[in-house]
């Protein structure tokens, strides 16, 4: 990329503007225009000030012209409002005042960076692991959550995220104890900005390490198309490893494209009469609708317990499929985690159950548990005689 990229600069504040335009200009590759300069820029970097309001619909009108290609926004207010208006119409980056130096060269340059790494090869997609409950009631929810937590604890996975998918009755939040400011109803009214920005600012981090989408509270994702679906997750693909998603008991339009993108199809069942039948049912409409491949499609039974009425053999000759993996029945772990809205690695870390979901995890998508290295005092560790401290960044999922 050898052409300049050309900035243009709408800030009122004389002392933010100049700070700006000396920040920009020491770049060799950026070059800094007034509004009246340029009809058109790479990157427009603007105040919020005053009239909020009319401010953001003025963004709105510069997104829809094609004028300006990325938008920062930057304001003095700590207005909590304002930020969420800025990561709702899609803005890239939001600096504070005063701002830091060293974010705004961040900024720039990973924009100058982008065009270059989208011409780069490109990387694997991320799998989508979709998780479907045979009945309400038998812990669907609870394999999601650890089966996206256990996920980070293998070999070679960087970056989980969660979706909920279950529009009447989600209940993910609660299991996570977060209350999320956005879900995925937001994302599809606004699905013309939607990009990798824009989605990871409307994404809810938990401690653990996953991102969660969660569904709406009530009924205005109810509209939303396959298609919006379809690009929310071709997105969120090329942003995780994996993309767990509790898809509660639905079986529409929207479910149905959902089961067409997925690598892998859970069906989560336990020993009973009524849930087997269910399973029964999908099975048998699965191939009538010629998707998901057959091979993609595991059944797992949860609660497990040996000496069930129904033994798991009986199960598997009723289905006419082998079980993929059953779950100990772990009542008050597993309750426990719920009601304090943990998971079960951190309620639990060396139960059976929360080491039976990683086994899963390492089964389902083929790799290894991190080894889990020995530390001695202080967070030392030896290696051949020599020690090494642990910094923070060592602690860090990678």
């Amino acid at each position: 990329m050898t052409d300049k990229t050309v900035v243009v600069l709408n800030v009122k504040a004389q002392k933010v503007k100049e700070g700006l335009i000396d920040i920009i200009s020491s770049l060799e590759d950026f070059r800094v225009l007034h509004a009246d300069e340029s009809p058109s820029c790479d990157i427009l970097i603007m105040e919020i000030g005053d009239d909020p309001k009319k401010e953001f619909q003025l963004i709105q009108e510069l997104q829809s012209s094609g004028r300006v290609n990325e938008i920062f926004l930057t304001s003095s207010s700590t207005d909590p409002n304002i930020l969420i208006q800025a990561l709702r119409c899609g803005t890239k980056e939001f600096f504070s005042q005063p701002i830091n130096r060293e974010e705004l060269l961040q900024a720039l340059s990973k924009f100058r960076g982008g065009k270059e790494r989208a011409e780069e090869a490109p990387e694997e997609k991320g799998k989508i692991i979709n998780i479907i409950g045979s009945k309400g009631g038998i812990g669907t929810t609870t394999v999601a959550v650890n089966v996206a937590t256990s996920l980070l604890e293998l070999q070679g996975v960087r970056s989980v995220a969660l979706i909920d998918m279950n529009l009447l009755f989600g209940e993910v939040p609660l299991f996570l104890d977060i209350e999320p400011v956005f879900n995925w109803g937001e994302v599809a009214k606004n699905i013309s900005r939607l990009d990798s920005t824009y989605l990871m600012s409307v994404l809810s981090k938990h401690p653990s390490g996953i991102y969660v989408l969660p569904s709406p509270t009530g009924l205005d994702g109810v509209n939303t198309t396959p298609e919006v679906i379809e690009k929310l997750l071709d997105i969120m693909k090329a942003e995780f490893d994996f993309i767990v998603i509790d898809s509660g008991q639905s079986l529409d339009t929207v479910s149905l494209r959902i089961l067409e993108l997925s690598d892998s199809v859970l069906l989560n069942s336990i020993l009973s009469l009524p849930c087997l039948i269910n399973v029964k049912r999908l099975l048998d409409t699965f191939h009538r609708l010629g998707f998901p491949n057959e091979e993609r499609v595991k059944i797992i039974i949860n609660r497990y317990h040996k000496n069930s009425v129904i033994s798991k053999e009986e199960a598997e000759k009723g289905l006419g499929k082998k079980i993929f993996w059953h779950v100990p029945n772990d009542f008050q772990t597993t309750i426990t985690a719920i009601n304090r809205g943990k998971t079960l690695s951190e309620v639990a870390h060396k139960a059976e159950i929360t080491g039976n979901l990683r086994e899963m995890a390492s089964k389902l998508t083929g790799r290894l548990e991190r080894k889990k290295e020995k530390k001695g005092f202080f967070g030392l560790r030896s290696n051949l005689g020599q020690v090494k401290v642990l910094k923070l960044k060592d602690l860090e999922v990678s």
